[in-house]
């Protein structure tokens, strides 16, 4: 499908050697949205939990150390930039890094924490993240091989063939493991338990973003109109 269809009419290109960024309507308010949840971060403090409990009938407090809020404020910022190129890059394969990279610092802002479910849950939701990696990057290989080309200014213009219809659900699967969404949701939910709002609110915004940039990608590879 057209990106213009999609997102509008591209609104400029930020050219970096081969790698290429281009702006639209519709990536421009996902990448700002993104770079000013990440701003809001970068400014705020976190919490103080309350976690009630029913056997004893009180309200515990539970307070995140400056050691580890520094850690996992810098992590939650490097989640929300990944995020925020994930959104504007016009290069299959930096797309896939961008991923990659929001899986692996979403389990960095919670490894800190001491509290066992949470970091059983970490772990568990690491191994789906390492696991999806192979065919979050096959997907993209194969689509290489069979097109010649990772842009997606010129897949666009590639006629789609059986083979990038099979990268296409490699990629899917990569990203949907990558991020956490069903059906890997189960391993990650005990993760949003643990206390550090807003840290926590980027693993969830940052899953929305890619899984809406995926699917605009998705569409733009294999034009199904």
């Amino acid at each position: 499908m057209d990106i213009a269809t999609l997102g509008g009419q591209i609104l400029g290109q930020i050219p970096l050697g081969d790698i290429v960024f281009y702006i639209t309507p519709f990536s421009l308010f996902m990448f700002a949205g993104a770079l000013i949840f990440t701003i809001l971060i970068a400014l705020s403090r976190t919490e103080t939990q309350v976690e009630a409990d029913f056997g004893s009938l009180k309200n515990n407090r539970v307070k995140i150390g400056l050691e580890e809020f520094k850690i996992r404020r810098f992590l939650a910022i490097v989640c929300g930039l990944a995020t925020a190129g994930a959104m504007i890059t016009g290069d299959l394969f930096n797309f896939t890094l961008f991923v990659a990279l929001i899986g692996i610092v979403n389990i960095g802002i919670v490894s800190a924490v001491k509290m066992v479910d949470v970091l059983d849950a970490a772990f568990q939701y690491g191994l789906i993240a390492m696991i999806a990696s192979l065919p979050l990057f096959g997907g993209a290989a194969l689509i290489l091989a069979a097109s010649g080309t990772l842009s997606l200014l010129e897949l666009a213009n590639v006629a789609t063939t059986p083979m990038m219809y099979f990268a296409s659900l490699l990629l899917l699967m990569g990203i949907m493991g990558e991020t956490g969404v069903a059906p890997f949701y189960a391993t990650k939910a005990e993760m949003f338990r643990t206390p550090g709002s807003p840290f926590i609110l980027i693993i969830h915004l940052s899953s929305l973003l890619v899984i809406i940039r995926a699917i605009e990608i998705l569409l733009i590879i294999n034009k199904p109109f």
